[in-house]
């Protein structure tokens, strides 16, 4: 079985010790992709950096909300030309976050809405981060999927780590976006958000690490990596009273329809 971890920051230092050892490790699990989103310019390049390095290694370029308190829109020109690299597969993590006050929220709004820009004109999805900003992050996204190119018109991106209440998860998929399951998903407090990813349609769920965080059970408390992707899998399969292998083969489909990987495992 090929998995595909949809969202690791396998670039961050806190993999700078073991970073070959943990994508072997990946491997030997079964997580033959991984998808690198940045949080701002530096890492959009060194996102892009190990996707050279690493067969199966993508990145995708752009800004977190917690990165925006300086933005300024000639960082969008650096961003189209960082997309512009050959495993460049979508913009993020872009989105909203209220619960952190490292950025005004004007500044997020600006650098949200001229990502999401970037992306319907670049024709890349969107990796969405989303913290106890629902409304405004929902609200948002619907505009923007108004005037989609046709292209992203079924693929306009992912609510990566999904936390939120169920009727945001609703109109998400109403507009076409997927919804990603992380370690989370595996905590005994998570009654909710197991009930919403229940419900979400087989062909729209995603399963990310979001390493080095959100370590799956039984493992808590130590830095996440891919090679735990299995984890989830298994919970969102026992969900759904769907056999493992159903499971990791429609999140893995669902990955490559999405960002439009390649087919073949590498």
């Amino acid at each position: 079985m090929s998995l595909i971890d949809t969202h690791c920051h396998i670039n961050f230092d806190s993999y700078d010790e073991d970073r070959d050892l943990v994508i072997a490790r990946a491997a030997e699990a079964g997580v033959t992709r991984i998808i690198n989103p940045a949080v701002d310019l530096e890492t959009s390049r060194t996102a892009i950096e190990l996707s050279a390095q690493y067969p199966g290694v993508y990145a995708a370029a752009g800004v977190h909300p917690n990165s925006t308190a300086d933005f300024d829109e000639a960082w969008i020109g650096e961003i189209t030309t960082l997309a512009a690299q050959r495993k460049v597969i979508a913009i993020g993590e872009i989105g909203l976050d209220y619960y952190w006050d490292k950025s005004p929220k004007a500044k997020q709004f600006q650098a949200f809405e001229a990502q999401l820009a970037a992306a319907a004109r670049l024709e890349l999805p969107v990796i969405i981060h989303n913290r106890d900003a629902s409304n405004d992050v929902i609200a948002t996204l619907e505009q923007w999927a108004q005037d989609l190119p046709q292209s992203l018109q079924n693929r306009p991106g992912v609510m990566h780590s999904f936390s939120a209440p169920p009727e945001i998860a609703e109109r998400a998929l109403n507009i076409g976006f997927y919804v990603g399951f992380t370690g989370p998903i595996t905590y005994k407090n998570a009654d909710e958000l197991r009930r919403i990813a229940a419900r979400v349609p087989l062909d729209h769920i995603l399963v990310e690490t979001d390493g080095p965080f959100l370590t799956p059970t039984p493992h808590r408390g130590k830095r996440n990596e891919p090679a735990y992707i299995p984890l989830i899998v298994e919970r969102l399969a026992a969900l759904r009273n769907t056999s493992i292998e159903a499971m990791g083969a429609a999140t893995t489909e669902n990955a490559l329809r999405l960002f439009r990987l390649p087919g073949d495992a590498v």
